[in-house]
């Protein structure tokens, strides 16, 4: 089991303490909780450890062609000093992970995959990559703490940094006597900021962003909360709504993928999906009563067919209702009911547009 950085911090913290990718990780705070971590970040900010996800840099001439015949998503649509969400598939269509792409130049990139497929991710790079271009793994060479909430922009000026960059931009910038970049990124659909210090700084770094939150009513947030905000806005996670036999079509992640491209791996499953329809389609789902779904529960018609499964369930403390993300049959559509049996209850639900909550992140 691999640790954080600022593994230590969070043992001073008591944080209950879980595997995430093999990676020992901060659940929760027992003096926040899960909730109020969350309403901490929907409220005011939140200030969460990732520095178990992965880091990948490639390097040389070709890098930007050789990852746009690798990713789904068309990396000519951004610039040096933007990033993009992207999904690497294998020639079936399934995916290998969704990562987010940072372009530093055409011959320069740094990549963000999750932690548990960094290496299944680095082998593919490494595997294929003209022989000028150089991957390599910097899985624990950089920490990331993300920075959520809509007091971040004043939190993150409070230290000095410059702020004013749009959505997917970053840029690099001093905290105190250490170099970080700063992506107007995050996974909790708020105004929100990721903070990429080297492994020796991410002490420092940590210690001075705990700091300042205090003085905007923030806390520390684990990935407890982490999972509850980013199911309200229907995000995807790796093994639950995106897994190597689930595609991004099948995932309702069409929009990161650049059909028009020319090559790219799993095209031609990917654009048969497109025109020809598939089985199963993500939908999502809310409780008309108190019931909860959770992952691999089965999702029946009104008839009693099981018609698909739960990817990801929670409780949502904005809704203060169960809401989940499902596998559905692509026949069942926005307003149908469907029942799901919890613990030998029959419990109804609606399908419903995503997000579950509206997104702030612009």
């Amino acid at each position: 089991m691999k640790n954080s950085p600022i593994a230590a911090k969070h043992l001073e913290l008591n944080a209950k303490m879980a595997d995430f990718g093999g990676w020992l990780m901060p659940i929760e705070y027992p003096n926040t909780g899960v909730i109020e971590e969350y309403t901490a970040v929907r409220s005011h900010v939140g200030i969460f450890d990732v520095s178990h996800l992965g880091k990948i840099s490639v390097v040389g001439n070709g890098a930007l062609e050789f990852l746009n015949k690798t990713f789904t998503n068309d990396l000519t649509r951004i610039k040096p000093g933007q990033a993009q969400y992207t999904l690497i598939c294998n020639t079936n269509g399934g995916v290998i992970d969704d990562l987010i792409a940072y372009q530093k130049s055409n011959t320069d990139f740094f990549l963000v995959p999750n932690a548990s497929n960094t290496a299944a991710v680095f082998e593919v790079l490494k595997s294929t990559a003209p022989a000028q271009i150089t991957i390599t793994n910097l899985h624990e060479k950089f920490a990331v703490f993300a920075v959520q909430g809509p007091k971040s922009f004043e939190l993150l000026n409070s230290l000095g940094i410059k702020t004013d960059i749009d959505y997917m931009q970053f840029l690099t910038a001093q905290l105190n006597d250490c170099s970080v970049t700063v992506c107007r990124t995050g996974y909790t659909g708020e105004l929100g900021f990721e903070i990429i210090p080297t492994w020796q700084d991410a002490s420092k770094v940590w210690d001075l962003l705990m700091q300042a939150a205090k003085k905007f009513h923030g806390a520390a947030c684990g990935l407890g909360a982490r999972d509850i905000l980013r199911t309200e806005m229907g995000y995807p996670l790796h093994g639950h709504e995106l897994s190597l036999s689930i595609s991004p079509v099948e995932a309702a992640a069409s929009w990161a993928v650049g059909f028009d491209k020319s090559d790219f791996t799993g095209r031609a499953v990917l654009i048969d999906q497109k025109q020809n329809g598939t089985q199963f389609k993500l939908k999502a789902i809310l409780a008309t009563d108190r019931a909860i779904p959770r992952k691999d529960m089965q999702v029946k018609n009104q008839q009693g067919e099981v018609i698909g499964k739960v990817t990801s369930g929670t409780f949502s403390p904005a809704l203060k209702k169960g809401i989940g993300l499902a596998l559905l049959s692509s026949a069942i559509s926005k307003g149908d009911k469907v029942i799901i049996d919890l613990r030998g209850r029959d419990s109804l639900f609606e399908v419903v547009s995503l997000p579950f909550v509206p997104s702030k992140v612009r």
